[in-house]
């Protein structure tokens, strides 16, 4: 239903009737969508390469979105192509960088702790706002701070020495997705979110291609294909790349960079309930222990002082 809208409305009519508390709904969606690759990509083995499904995906869901929207994106594009081949190619290397980086960092954990290191980004984002002189309110450290109690009381008790290069890549990664959401959003408030998801999907895949054969020259022959693996691959590059991305920049319009980022943290919570409650032959099974239940919920705290809008807001939107 969502993506029969953005077909049949213009975008500029989505925006003006979305306020800020239906906008951060739309990311909570976004996440709850993100956080199922793990299940869709449960049937592609491990040794077919990680840019190999990014490069494939990203690819079909650039053309997917291209194909639907062709004439507003070429009429975007024409506008003055430069400019948005420059941004979504920035915003591309970007997307490349901090998830090659989470990639090599989550060889040192286990999937819990790797999905809870990852939403460090949400702590980081108030710091990178700072240097970049944007206001930072009392709701966002707010927001932040419990997050990082919760990723903190969550990765502690299985934390090591053995981890610290771990954390150095998930860090890195963090700082420069933060800086990522913080430019996304500027360039989703600039230009058409369709024409810059569907650019930024078809960049990142042929910076894919580099890495994939950079890391695993064996290519595109070595992957097993087969029909669940098709259909893996299918329902990723429409669920994920051509929905949810394009919803997420939509969604940008009407959010913060930080509001958003504190949202994205929700992907802990989908993801715990996806490692107890979905069978082993799905997903890696997640020990529900009392300290990834007390981290949930100081996630879950930290996203209702953001998503819950105040009387002051409401006030200013109306």
């Amino acid at each position: 239903m969502p993506i029969i809208l953005l077909v049949k409305t213009k975008s500029n009519d989505i925006i003006r009737g979305m306020n800020s508390f239906q906008a951060n709904l739309c990311l909570l969606c976004v996440t709850l969508c993100w956080s199922t690759e793990v299940i869709i990509f449960s049937v592609i083995p491990d040794s077919v390469s990680p840019f190999a499904t990014t490069c494939i995906t990203s690819l079909v869901g650039a053309l997917l979105i291209f194909l639907i929207f062709r004439k507003r994106i070429i009429d975007e594009v024409s506008g003055n192509p430069k400019k948005i081949l420059l941004r979504c190619l920035l915003l591309g290397i970007m997307n490349c960088a901090y998830n090659l980086l989470y990639l090599f960092g989550l060889k040192y954990f286990d999937v819990s702790s790797g999905a809870f290191t990852f939403s460090m980004t949400a702590v980081v984002i108030p710091v990178i706002l700072l240097t970049m002189r944007q206001k930072v309110d009392l709701k966002t450290w707010l927001s932040a701070g419990f997050v990082f109690i919760g990723i903190l009381l969550a990765i502690a008790p299985t934390a090591s020495v053995g981890q610290t290069m771990g954390i150095i890549f998930v860090g890195l990664g963090c700082i420069i997705r933060a800086v990522y959401i913080v430019i996304l959003n500027k360039y989703a408030n600039e230009n058409d979110p369709v024409t810059l998801s569907s650019l930024l999907s078809g960049i990142v895949s042929i910076l894919s291609v580099g890495l994939w054969f950079a890391f695993d020259p064996s290519g595109f022959g070595k992957i097993p294909w087969n029909d669940q693996i098709i259909a893996s691959l299918a329902i990723y590059s429409f669920v994920i790349v051509a929905f949810a991305q394009t919803l997420n920049i939509f969604a940008q319009k009407k959010s913060t960079p930080a509001n958003a980022t504190i949202i994205y943290s929700t992907e802990i919570i989908f993801s715990t309930i996806w490692g107890v409650m979905l069978p082993a032959s799905m997903i890696d099974k997640t020990p529900l222990t009392l300290w990834i239940i007390l981290g949930v919920v100081m996630v879950v705290i930290g996203n209702l002082i953001t998503i819950i809008p105040s009387h002051r807001e409401l006030q200013d939107e109306s």
